[in-house]
């Protein structure tokens, strides 16, 4: 924190010349899987004009990243973070080569409508993703000194929002003019260079201590250190609920395809709205100084958010569903940065890796199972009525959180 007086500079973390090339090639990545995401999705509900088939692509990269970001955050913290980084970016790239190679070979023929090796390979890109992500949170806190945490986290949010605006948006024209395999082979394209971009990070590992006991005892240690801290769980159960019931990403491809006739360019500016909403208010967080009474605006935010999915729903106006999903957007950030420098602060840094992977599991759990049960609820409720119900579910969990956990309400400034 700096001291009373001292101006507020909100680009001092942008001033490192390694943190800068990070958040570059993190955003590279970014951008990568979000268009991937939007052309899969399209490409899968093309061919199979199921919201159901939405949800199990989801589930497909759900399932391997919750069963592995535990070990993931073990890696993170025994092995070299960059190095760590810089196998598992090359893991994704792999993957969209793969996504490429299918689409491009199987264009016509019995396979042209398959699906099924397109949820093989998300599968494997789970695997990639449970070793990346919580090398990349703990990566990103080595490069700064603890001073700059907030800041830094700030403009990694801002970066990654960023990437989910013209991701989805570029990953939809794409398709749309050339079709999915151009698409993929962009994407590639982008892993290779976010690669690429780690080689320029300057990075010293820190000293790793000796272990002590197993590997499982090792994760347990996480986990139990997360489950004691009931100001960091509440935070993350927060997220966790609130996106697992309220979130809409999933079926987008229903909405833009079904209800507002808009086809996939209509789908990647709808995937962006969220993003750019996130956009606009990292930037206005990363020239504020931090936000006091913490704790309260990240419960009015999810809460907001729940509102924001509701209106969506009901919303026959592409412009209105694209407001509505952009204050989702905007409200998720602060949320996000708050959730993240709570992490960071609380969290001692030769665990970091570890924590991480368990605030990664709740995050997979919100967006991977959120996914599988968007598209189960709009098979069984209806797409509308399934969307209205996740956002009221949402402003339950926000109630339910502001009750059973106190000291979240009354947080004030992080420090």
């Amino acid at each position: 924190m700096a001291e009373a007086g001292t101006p507020h500079d909100p680009y001092a973390a942008l001033r490192d010349g390694s943190y800068r090339w990070f958040i570059a090639s993190m955003g590279l990545v970014t951008l990568g899987l979000q268009m991937q995401g939007v052309v899969v999705g399209w490409q899968v509900y093309d061919r199979t004009g199921d919201p159901l088939a939405l949800g199990l692509v989801g589930l497909s990269e759900a399932l391997p990243f919750l069963a592995l970001a535990l070990f993931g955050g073990h890696a993170a913290d025994r092995m070299n973070r960059l190095r760590l980084c810089m196998a598992s970016t090359l893991g994704l790239a792999l993957c969209s080569a793969l996504l490429w190679g299918f689409s491009w070979q199987f264009q016509v023929g019995p396979l042209a409508k398959a699906v099924g090796p397109i949820y093989g390979i998300i599968f494997l890109t789970g695997i990639m993703r449970a070793f990346y992500r919580p090398a990349n949170v703990a990566l990103g806190t080595d490069l700064l000194p603890k001073e700059l945490y907030a800041n830094g986290s700030t403009w990694r949010v801002a970066v990654f929002h960023s990437g989910m605006v013209l991701g989805p948006a570029l990953g939809g024209l794409v398709y749309a003019w050339r079709g999915p395999v151009t698409a993929h082979f962009l994407v590639m394209a982008l892993m290779t260079g976010g690669l690429l971009g780690m080689f320029a990070v300057r990075y010293a590992p820190r000293m790793v201590a000796p272990r002590v006991g197993s590997i499982l005892q090792s994760l347990g240690e996480g986990l139990r250190f997360v489950f004691s801290r009931r100001l960091l769980l509440g935070a993350i159960s927060l997220d966790l609920f609130a996106v697992l019931f309220g979130g809409a990403v999933a079926v987008l491809p229903v909405f833009a395809k079904e209800i507002l006739q808009v086809g996939p360019q209509g789908l990647g500016i709808l995937r962006a709205a969220p993003a750019a909403g996130s956009v606009l208010m990292g930037i206005t967080l990363a020239h504020r100084p931090p936000l006091r009474r913490a704790g309260r605006t990240l419960l009015l935010c999810v809460g907001a958010f729940g509102v924001a999915m509701i209106a969506f729903a009901l919303s026959r106006s592409f412009l209105l569903s694209l407001l509505a999903l952009a204050a989702s957007g905007a409200v998720d950030n602060v949320s996000v940065v708050l959730r993240a420098t709570l992490v960071q602060t609380l969290t001692p840094e030769h665990m970091l890796g570890r924590v991480s992977s368990v605030n990664q599991v709740f995050i997979g759990s919100s967006n991977e199972i959120g996914a599988f049960e968007s598209g189960l609820a709009a098979r069984l409720l209806g797409l509308v009525p399934s969307v209205v119900f996740g956002g009221c579910m949402t402003l339950l969990v926000v109630a339910a959180t502001a009750w059973k956990v106190p000291e979240l309400r009354r947080m004030d400034r992080i420090q």
